[in-house]
């Protein structure tokens, strides 16, 4: 009896595993914007162009803002990610990534990685928020690309901004 009970546990706990592994359905991941030596970032002082990217000095806390980026027709029913390649020198307190996302009549709205900051020194790492907009007939109309510090220091980064079709709907 005590037998069949541990296979019958071990048997749900495994189907369970399955059944929530997969992924929701979506599309192909489609680039809303690459940036490269050609963009100049918006911040004019404490950013410049270095290894391919560009180099974030602060000397205390602040949000550094990057890159807007206005999508031709809009954004509509996609998980846009904010992905970003960093590197800390030095960090006093954590750096993290920060998009805002503007609807027009509705506001602005904003995702952060707070569960991914940056610390220290460090070497290379990957870094990504992500934001819904899963409201069918909710255009967002320009994002704001940022990284946020909550203290001193440097920090290096290559970024980009991506969209792939949202669907609520698992397989």
């Amino acid at each position: 009896m005590m037998r069949w009970r541990r296979l019958a546990t071990l048997g749900l706990c495994l189907a369970g595993t399955v059944a929530c592994s997969r992924a929701p359905r979506s599309g192909p991941v489609e680039p809303v914007h690459t940036f490269g030596r050609a963009d100049s970032p918006i911040a004019a002082s404490g950013v410049a162009a270095d290894e391919g990217g560009w180099r974030i000095r602060r000397a205390d806390s602040g949000t550094v803002p990057l890159f807007e980026v206005t999508p031709p027709g809009g954004l509509e029913q996609v998980v846009l990610t904010y992905r970003a390649r960093m590197k800390a020198e030095n960090l006093a307190g954590k750096a993290y990534l920060e998009m805002w996302v503007r609807v027009p009549g509705r506001g602005e709205f904003f995702s952060r990685g707070l569960a991914q900051p940056l610390t220290g020194t460090s070497g290379w790492a990957s870094y990504e928020i992500p934001f819904f907009l899963n409201e069918k007939g909710i255009r967002a109309d320009l994002v704001k690309l940022s990284v946020a510090f909550e203290g001193g220091g440097s920090a290096r980064v290559l970024i980009d901004c991506t969209s792939r079709p949202y669907s609520a709907t698992r397989m």
